[in-house]
């Protein structure tokens, strides 16, 4: 496993100068960074459009409904992990609510203590997501190695009448021979015979 040293990129949204000056203080420069500000949902929509953010931290403590809904938005339309922050007699209605999405919920008032946790935790997250997403890519470029070898396969037994079994030992002949990967060989014919 790699425990490499991680720097997370953080979008805060609140419209409280105090909430964002208490968190900034359990927001180290060597862990989080860039940390960016902004005061509302709009703002953190223009934001998220510019550049991707590992982190979302919303303070819902005026606005539950509005905050709730931003939170369940990044979950489920960016790779970020979203920790809201709601008042702590609606934590448990609100809860309910983002937790099928994925959103991490803290109560507010927290003890710096608890929400140092939760950035932990949110981390944490944030590494299986990544791990994940690295999966995800790998299967997508297998599949396109798949689809492009056989498109080539059946090119060659078509414009060449050769088999199904000599079309594939020829691509991975051309492949191993030339030292590229079956996709670059693929893509070759493709061009080739198209």
């Amino acid at each position: 496993m790699d425990f490499k040293e991680r720097v997370y990129s953080v979008l805060t949204v609140s419209d409280s100068g105090k909430f964002s000056t208490s968190l900034s203080s359990l927001l180290p420069e060597s862990t989080f960074s860039p940390v960016v500000n902004v005061t509302d949902s709009a703002a953190a929509k223009r934001a998220m459009l510019e550049r991707e953010f590992d982190v979302v931290i919303v303070n819902g403590i005026h606005a539950d409904d509005r905050a709730a809904k931003l939170a369940i938005d990044v979950c489920s339309e960016k790779s970020s992990v979203a920790l809201l922050f709601v008042r702590r007699e609606l934590y448990a209605e609100i809860y309910a609510k983002v937790t099928d999405f994925g959103v991490l919920t803290l109560p507010v008032p927290s003890s710096p203590q608890m929400v140092t946790q939760a950035l932990d935790w949110v981390r944490a997250t944030r590494e299986r997501m990544r791990r994940y997403e690295k999966t995800a890519q790998t299967v997508q470029q297998k599949m396109e190695e798949i689809r492009a070898v056989n498109r080539a396969k059946w090119l060659l037994i078509d414009v060449l009448k050769m088999t199904e079994a000599d079309a594939h030992r020829y691509i991975e002949k051309q492949a191993m021979d030339r030292c590229v990967s079956k996709l670059e060989v693929a893509k070759g014919i493709i061009n080739t015979y198209k």
